[in-house]
């Protein structure tokens, strides 16, 4: 078999551990070090596409529609975003670790498509819960994949984006008949009653990792405005 080839190594703040890029081939690797191991591969990418596809479906013939993609990983969720919304809407990906950016404008980009070479992209290099800092509405879809939604936690500084108070502020943020999209690593019920007493409607999937097998992973769909069926 042929063996990983180790590419680059990318420092999480705030004591978060390091990220490590390995390629075999032409498949991609993002590994946690420590016991976590592999976060990312760009073979399985399923539910990461879905979490783009039901978090933009309201907006396909939007104009102008404001998507934000919290957490870039390797490209996948900003892809299907653009892949689904109009050709006048833009989609901003904020991501915390600049190596993770270059990575994707490399050759890692070319798994997803290279969406960041799409006119309509944006980048925030930063923590995408600075967006929510008492911000107007701002966004008609949110998208967020980081972490590993909130029962799953690695991070302790993601925390509050799950919280009541985190909530609060995204909903704030999004436009009166936007969506929420989260990913998770599996379903949280605590976590769905605290949607709920954001004033968010909600609905919660289930998609596999892959299409049609692999893991199940859990996206929560939180509507502002509107009932979701």
């Amino acid at each position: 078999m042929t063996p990983w080839t180790h590419l680059d190594t990318a420092i999480i703040p705030n004591g978060g551990g390091e990220l490590k890029l390995s390629r075999r081939g032409d498949e991609f690797s993002i590994r946690l070090s420590g016991i976590r191991g592999e976060l990312m591969n760009s073979r399985v990418f399923g539910s990461e596409q879905a979490l783009a596809d039901l978090g933009c479906e309201r907006f396909k013939t939007t104009a102008n529609a404001r998507v934000l993609v919290g957490g870039l990983g390797m490209g996948y969720t900003l892809a299907a975003a653009l892949n689904t919304v109009s050709d006048s809407s833009t989609v901003t990906v904020a991501e915390l670790i600049p190596e993770v950016v270059k990575w994707n404008q490399g050759e890692l980009g070319n798994c997803a498509g290279r969406p960041l070479d799409d006119m309509r992209s944006r980048v925030y290099l930063g923590d995408v819960a600075d967006l929510f800092d008492n911000k107007p509405a701002s966004f008609d879809a949110i998208l967020l994949d980081v972490d590993n939604g909130p029962e799953g936690l690695t991070q302790s500084d993601n925390h509050w984006l799950y919280s009541l108070d985190g909530l609060k502020a995204i909903y704030q943020t999004l436009s009166s008949e936007g969506r929420l999209a989260i990913w998770s690593a599996g379903p949280d019920s605590l976590f769905v009653t605290r949607l709920k007493k954001a004033k968010f409607n909600v609905s919660v999937r289930t998609v596999r990792a892959r299409a049609g097998k692999g893991s199940r992973h859990t996206i929560f769909l939180a509507q502002k405005g509107l009932a979701i069926f």
